[in-house]
């Protein structure tokens, strides 16, 4: 069997797809499967894609991008499953999803983990995404896939509206060899952490009055793991420029991590997987009432989930204050993702999507 993953991103590069698909290539191969990963964006144009102006990198990367679906096509006749992730294009009708399941007739399994019908541009790429963004494309494209793959309830029930054969695909964590170690909650000053991309950065604005009023009362740091510098100031903030090869270890300096969002469509259709990064490293996670949140943090459990800004000063403040308290979330975190979130937990299922 061959597979053809058509994704947005370079192999190693986006979360997204390391976390739903990515880390089950070796699971893939271990059974006799063969497979090609084809991106829109290479890795010479992903290195401007979210920086302000380079827009003859951008336009000649999608111009690559277009030239590299067109290549796809001419593969087709080797394929026996095509995985898209998101959509084969950025921009413009579902036109080459149209031709490899009604010309081609490959089967056909589409993944998609954030609520990707509603318009949320990046404020780098806006106008041009709002111009050329064609938002009705899910639909069709889950009419037309074999089998939908999602992130979600929120995301399956709109997948079920097009498609009866929805799969419900968590986004997972590698607990054996990525996420396979917890943090020592004795060895350094408390620290209140966040990790994010430029995307998400600003939903820490309904966090920032509760940091600065915690901080006249308790010593700490608040570390914001990103690719920008946050333009909020605090006097406990700490930025950590984000990378993969340290990610592991910035977020084991973590005592607690946060996830405040606030409630609205688009985000009912996050995965929650800054709350599963936390957690699988024996962080306990404070999070909105949001979504899939309170499905995967067990309030007073392994974390604490928070509806109000009233709720958010009392559990930090408590876990700030209470070192008992802390340890015994974080007792229950890591074991939480292990059973339910972990890839080793997922594989039959993630697995199943390339069955007849």
């Amino acid at each position: 069997m061959k597979i053809l993953f058509i994704t947005p991103y370079p192999q190693g590069e986006a979360p997204s797809q390391r976390f739903r698909f990515e880390q089950y290539f070796p699971e893939l191969q271990k059974r006799g499967y063969t497979f090609h990963v084809s991106p829109f964006i290479d890795r010479k144009a992903w290195s401007h894609l979210y920086k302000k102006g380079h827009w003859y990198s951008k336009l000649t990367g999608i111009l690559r991008g277009i030239i590299r679906r067109f290549r796809d096509l001419f593969s087709m006749g080797k394929v026996d499953f095509v995985f898209i992730h998101r959509e084969a294009m950025p921009f413009g009708p579902a036109f080459f999803e149209w031709l490899i399941t009604h010309v081609f007739k490959k089967k056909t399994i589409y993944d998609f983990d954030d609520a990707i019908w509603l318009p949320n541009a990046s404020e780098n790429n806006s106008q041009l995404t709002m111009l050329l963004k064609r938002f009705h494309n899910p639909r069709n494209i889950c009419r037309w896939a074999n089998k939908v793959s999602v992130g979600n309830n929120f995301l399956g029930d709109f997948a079920r509206q097009y498609n009866t054969n929805v799969v419900y695909n968590p986004t997972t964590i590698d607990t054996d060899e990525h996420h396979n170690t917890t943090t020592d909650h004795s060895n350094h000053k408390f620290i209140i952490g966040w990790t994010g991309s430029h995307s998400t950065l600003p939903y820490l604005d309904i966090l920032v009055p509760v940091i600065r009023e915690l901080e006249q009362k308790f010593d700490f740091e608040f570390h914001v793991i990103c690719d920008v510098t946050p333009k909020f100031q605090l006097k406990s903030l700490v930025f950590v420029k984000w990378s993969k090869q340290d990610e592991i270890d910035d977020l084991l300096n973590f005592n607690v991590g946060v996830m405040p969002m606030p409630d609205d469509p688009w985000t009912r259709g996050k995965c929650g997987f800054k709350a599963l990064q936390y957690m699988a490293l024996g962080v306990p996670a404070v999070v909105s009432n949001v979504g899939v949140n309170p499905m995967i943090v067990d309030h007073e459990v392994n974390g604490c989930v928070c509806n109000t800004i009233d709720d958010w000063k009392f559990y930090l403040s408590k876990l700030l204050s209470e070192p008992d308290y802390l340890r015994k979330l974080s007792n229950h975190s890591r074991e939480k993702i292990v059973s339910g979130y972990s890839l080793q937990s997922n594989r039959k299922n993630f697995m199943s999507l390339f069955s007849d």
